[in-house]
């Protein structure tokens, strides 16, 4: 409990001393946009190290990350539509380690927007479907007794669906806040990790009804770089406040040319059906970008 208590006031202050706070990563649909448009945008980021005879020591490594981010968006007149699908996988080999997994992420989600009232309201209608999931086996490398890896996440296991519907506050392109009732599905297809995200064992479908809260934020600190951040939190009904799913995620993007850009992740994370700590993400990465439309 202190550890939600905790990670919802930093991210209150966050708020606060940012006027706003985060929210849905869906994209936002501008009020000027009538039809369709669509963006997308690949990267690769990577980085290589080898060492012969160096004193300051040193192990020998290759990784490479890339990256893909599709958007579509719709309005016509007070009804709005926003499509995203964002894939990330990244591996890196290391002397006498072999290949591990260093991202991975497969995410879609739909937004569906109707305007209170004519004349572009504040405030919307908005509805979510979201899905979520990875790629490629995970591990928790080292952690066996006899120092063995153990397998702690596969793809669809766990694989999340969440649809939500409620009221939202859209003042500006750039920041967002809403509230609803929603549901959420979890599918842990193996059931040998059944346990790890709070299943019984041998189950592998779970479906709970709850509360939901979000808000997202975005905005320009320079010529060339911007921030983004947003926080989405699920009470389930059928447990205590203290057991809220809590997700609050920050990018820091730099573009240094026309293809080339530097980012700074920073996400924490809160799900005590996979552990009662907060789980933190932290990646640095320099990389190109091609964007396709």
């Amino acid at each position: 409990m202190k550890k939600v208590l905790a990670l919802t006031s930093f991210t209150l202050i966050s708020l606060c001393l940012t006027f706003s706070s985060m929210a849905q990563n869906a994209p936002s649909v501008p009020d000027t946009l009538a039809g369709w448009s669509q963006s997308w945008e690949v990267g690769l980021t990577g980085s290589q190290a080898s060492y012969s005879n160096w004193s300051q020591g040193g192990v020998n490594n290759i990784a490479a990350t890339g990256s893909s981010d599709f958007i579509a968006k719709y309005r016509q007149n007070r009804f709005s539509y926003s499509f995203q699908l964002v894939t990330r996988f990244g591996q890196t080999r290391i002397q006498d380690e072999g290949v591990r997994k260093t991202d991975d992420r497969l995410a879609v989600r739909n937004r569906f927007l109707y305007d209170l009232a004519e004349d572009d309201s504040d405030f919307k209608l908005f509805s979510n479907i979201n899905f979520r999931t990875q790629f490629a086996e995970g591990f928790n490398y080292g952690a066996g007794e006899d120092g063995e890896n153990i397998l702690i996440s596969d793809f669809m296991a766990p694989g999340y669906f969440t649809q939500n519907i409620g009221l939202a506050y859209i003042p500006t392109d750039n920041f967002s806040f809403e509230a609803g009732i929603g549901l959420q599905q979890t599918i842990v297809r193996d059931e040998a990790l059944s346990t790890t995200y709070g299943l019984p064992e041998g189950d592998t479908f779970r479906n709970e009804a709850g509360l939901t809260l979000a808000a997202a934020y975005s905005m320009r600190l320079g010529t060339n770089l911007s921030w983004s951040t947003s926080l989405e939190s699920f009470t389930s009904l059928n447990k205590s406040v203290s057991s809220t799913d809590v997700y609050f995620l920050n990018q820091i993007t730099g573009r240094i040319n026309r293809y080339m850009n530097a980012s700074l992740r920073f996400d924490l994370v809160y799900d005590d059906d996979f552990s009662k700590e907060v789980q933190v993400a932290q990646i640095l990465s320099v990389g190109v970008s091609f964007i396709l439309i």
